[in-house]
């Protein structure tokens, strides 16, 4: 996937391109899985987000597998002098009080646009006890489009990739399987043991989705 603007990309953004794998390699990452070679657009559902390094070594490895990684920003980042670099690092600009809110905005873009995987951290901040919100799955269904859950282990320093998931329409049973899929790589974190609580809880009716 490669920037899709056709003007030059900023030499500040081909820096700082160059930097995220430099530090992703010289760190030793390694990746388990791989991003879909044979779909262009796509949502990645990254966890945990412990760490403003996050997106660095997420970003490092899709960069790895020759995927540009895009992500969500408040729109007023996207003005002046910035603006190219945002748009050059693969941000996509969002107003929160438009009309139709950050779903409808984001299933517009995956509309125009021809590739996109957009990175999303699940959890929503740093801070989260392991608790996903959901605006991850309300995109990829509003887009038609399947989620791919994206796994850093900064223990051992390993990015996993699962397979394309598609939305079923039932959040709580979907929600399941991908606590039973991060449970799988760190059984004992307690972050997803939160989180396979959640997808139960969901499901039992005890919690709204």
């Amino acid at each position: 996937m490669r920037h899709n603007e056709t003007r030059n990309v900023t030499l500040l953004s081909r820096l700082v391109n160059r930097i995220i794998l430099f530090l992703y390699k010289w760190k030793g990452w390694k990746i388990e899985g791989q991003l879909p070679r044979d779909l262009k657009k796509y949502v990645i559902a990254g966890a945990p987000h412990t760490s403003n390094w996050d997106f660095v070594f997420f970003a490092g490895a899709t960069k790895h597998e020759e995927v540009q990684p895009n992500f969500m920003g408040k729109h007023t980042l996207f003005q002046g002098v910035m603006r190219n670099f945002m748009l050059d690092m693969g941000g996509i600009p969002v107003d929160r009080s438009a009309p139709g809110g950050i779903v409808e905005q984001m299933k517009a873009e995956f509309e125009r646009r021809k590739e996109l995987a957009l990175v999303i951290a699940v959890e929503g901040t740093r801070s989260t006890d392991g608790s996903w919100k959901s605006g991850f799955y309300r995109i990829a269904q509003a887009a038609g489009v399947p989620f791919v859950l994206a796994l850093a282990d900064n223990e051992n320093m390993i990015i996993s990739f699962g397979e394309p998931m598609f939305p079923s329409g039932n959040y709580g049973e979907d929600l399941l399987k991908i606590a039973n899929w991060y449970r799988s790589k760190m059984p004992d974190y307690e972050r997803f043991k939160v989180l396979e609580a959640q997808a139960n809880a969901i499901i039992g009716g005890d919690r709204e989705a």
